[in-house]
């Protein structure tokens, strides 16, 4: 095979290569993520609470971010307001019913690269079997090994708001604030590879 050939055949796989790239995949670190929510309590107050244990996979496109996605599931469990009474009353039915409800989901449908590590991530939220788009307005926060893992880690930070009424979830409106605010962060890594199975001798 002469000299031009074979850079073209080069070029050819480096096209094809390319072409064929995949988001990689990085599964959420529950303990380093967390999702903290507040609402406006009769005017007073504004109380916060947050999740734990949270669960998912964030894929991504460095290339073509449009290509992105997050699929997040959040455990009712963990819900924690630091007062025992008032965790065990949002998980009665009068709001997030987490016998018959125990986990909240949010799954993107549209990611938006906005320049400056920026991007609007849009999916739909499923509270108590009922499904809304909301939007997500995240910051990239770092990407790249991390120093203790040594695996491929990212970093995002995220803040959404909507209505809780939307999702069944509206006792006490509008008294208590129909409006939640979400602050979320999250780092996720690559998941370590299998080492491989030793030949036998």
């Amino acid at each position: 095979m002469n000299f031009k050939a074979l850079t073209l055949g080069l070029a050819v796989a480096s096209v094809a290569t390319f072409t064929v790239a995949k988001p990689v995949d990085y599964t959420i670190d529950p303990t380093h993520t967390a999702t903290v929510f507040n609402w406006n309590h009769f005017g007073f107050s504004t109380p916060s609470a947050n999740f734990s244990d949270i669960q998912g996979t964030i894929s991504v496109d460095n290339a073509k971010p449009a290509n992105s996605s997050v699929n997040v599931t959040i455990p009712l469990a963990s819900l924690n307001t630091n007062v025992k009474a008032l965790d065990d009353h949002l998980k009665t039915p009068d709001f997030f019913d987490a016998a018959k409800y125990p986990n909240i989901t949010f799954k993107s449908t549209k990611v938006q690269s906005l320049g400056n590590s920026k991007y609007k991530i849009t999916g739909n939220l499923t509270v108590k079997d009922v499904t809304k788009p909301v939007v997500l307005d995240a910051v990239l926060n770092k990407q790249g090994e991390h120093p203790m893992t040594k695996a491929q880690s990212i970093g995002f930070n995220a803040t959404t708001s909507f209505d809780r009424s939307a999702f069944g979830v509206g006792a006490y409106v509008p008294n208590v604030g129909d409006k939640i605010t979400v602050n979320i962060t999250t780092e996720a890594s690559v998941a370590a590879a299998k080492e491989e199975t030793k030949a036998a001798k």
